[in-house]
């Protein structure tokens, strides 16, 4: 892909409607990921959570953790990932933003993954 800073990546799709997870990673490669955007689901978690993370060769690092009043079983959503070459900015609907820091000091996006309990619609780079 060799996406530059400055590069934004929107995603739209349907969460499933008994929804568990689904994850979004943007990264190098499979073992290499900057953002690992994984929102998880009640009853299947304790909460409705947002987990993000990096993995660098393959080995998860220290994950950050949000409330998810945002994203519902059910539902079609835009969710659009902005790297800045600092960091990634989340914007997510409702206005709901958060951002999560390029560990790896990733120069561009490489990789794309969309994994779990989401049915992708369309994907846009720009």
């Amino acid at each position: 892909m060799k996406l530059p800073p400055g590069s934004c990546i929107k995603v739209l799709g349907d969460i499933l409607p008994n929804a568990k997870l689904f994850r979004i990673n943007l990264g190098k490669d499979e073992l290499n990921i900057g953002l690992h955007f994984n929102p998880r689901f009640k009853p299947h978690y304790p909460d409705n959570v947002i987990v993000c993370n990096n993995s660098k060769q393959g080995r998860w690092c220290q994950e950050i953790r949000e409330k998810n009043p945002q994203f519902v079983p059910g539902q079609t959503i835009s969710v659009s990932f902005i790297f800045d070459g600092k960091q990634f900015l989340v914007n997510m609907p409702n206005n709901n933003q958060m951002t999560f820091p390029n560990r790896l000091n990733l120069e561009e996006i490489d990789f794309l993954g969309i994994y779990g309990d989401f049915n992708v619609k369309k994907v846009d780079f720009e």
